[in-house]
């Protein structure tokens, strides 16, 4: 549970993985450009086209090595994977939960609990650090209306009710967003959330990270036995792992969000590694990713007090973490799914 190994990142559009003994082999064309012993992995996330062969992919998930397939633009494409994990009367029980809408309202009112919480205090943390370069009358105000928010959630009686709360506390959450970008503010633009495709480079990265972060947590799921695409909030959909988006929602604004305005604020990435489509969309370029992705793993190696089991853990293992939590309300040893509230 504790230990983190190592994803292999491989950001060209170019590059083939294959199988030679006991090691993943990275080619482009003809020419080796490396290899890396399969037993120090944990998972492979490849960005591109060129794929993977199926001896790979075989000895991946005979040795519970998960392979997520992106798109060069971050988006999920597939996932490969061994056998599941746990056993069938966890997921029965999750199944159960899934078709009771009582439930359901429970898991998923903590899920937006979680998720509003860290908004309102990723806005609080910014006007307790960078006070004196904000405007902390709007940000004060929407802090204000996010805890309104919050109880509006903690007394809602429908999904329906619940997902307003949800559209609200966004559209004031993004209102802000533009205001806690501190640098290369005329390359790094906010207005509001847009997505397939993103139109501008910050759209651009947080739609990345989030691809990044959904992996992450269908790996989690996966880990402790649930079913990635069963959900509660998120309704049934073939191909989309409902329960993993569930579990990110919590985890959006401190983990990706926070990281996205970093890497924007510390200069990790500039206009040049953006490419712009015809349509209009932006995207990471191949030695934007490469950089962000760095950065990426970097991130999950930095550590926090997790405000729940009070102890120092890594941040790669959050989603691992709550989804163990979340594995063991469903079995009925908690009384009920602590949410990730940062502070």
């Amino acid at each position: 549970m504790r230990k983190l190994l190592n994803t292999l990142y491989i950001t060209s559009s170019e590059y083939y993985l294959s199988l030679d003994g006991e090691n993943v082999i990275i080619s482009q064309g003809k020419k080796e450009m490396g290899r890396l012993p399969l037993h120090n992995l944990e998972a492979i996330v490849t960005c591109g086209y060129a794929g993977a062969s199926p001896a790979l992919m075989e000895k991946c998930a005979a040795g519970n090595i998960s392979m997520t397939f992106l798109s060069p633009t971050g988006r999920f494409r597939a996932k490969v994977t061994g056998k599941a994990y746990g056993n069938i009367l966890l997921r029965r029980t999750q199944y159960r939960m899934a078709d009771d809408k009582k439930q359901t309202l429970e898991i998923a009112r903590n899920f937006m609990i979680g998720k509003i919480y860290n908004q309102r205090s990723v806005i609080n943390r910014a006007m307790r650090d960078y006070g004196e370069r904000l405007d902390t009358e709007k940000l004060s105000l929407v802090s204000t209306q996010l805890k309104g928010t919050l109880q509006s959630v903690r007394e809602a009686d429908t999904m329906e009710t619940l997902r307003g709360n949800e559209g609200e506390a966004a559209s004031r959450y993004f209102s802000q967003f533009n205001q806690l970008i501190l640098q290369q503010r005329e390359e790094f633009s906010f207005d509001t959330r847009n997505r397939r495709p993103p139109l501008d480079k910050v759209n651009a990265l947080l739609s990345f990270t989030y691809a990044l972060l959904t992996s992450m947590c269908v790996a989690a799921l996966e880990t402790v036995g649930l079913d990635p695409y069963a959900g509660f909030m998120h309704t049934d959909r073939p191909g989309r792992c409902s329960l993993a988006l569930d579990l990110m929602e919590e985890l959006r604004a401190p983990y990706a969000d926070r990281f996205t305005l970093s890497c924007i604020n510390r200069k990790m990435v500039d206009s040049t590694d953006f490419e712009e489509k015809e349509n209009g969309a932006v995207f990471l370029n191949e030695s934007g990713r490469k950089k962000y992705l760095s950065a990426w793993q970097n991130k999950k190696a930095e550590k926090l007090t997790h405000p729940y089991l009070q102890e120092s853990i890594e941040w790669g293992l959050v989603p691992y973490v709550q989804a163990l939590l979340l594995a063991r309300f469903i079995r009925g040893d908690l009384d009920g799914y602590p949410p990730f509230l940062w502070k």
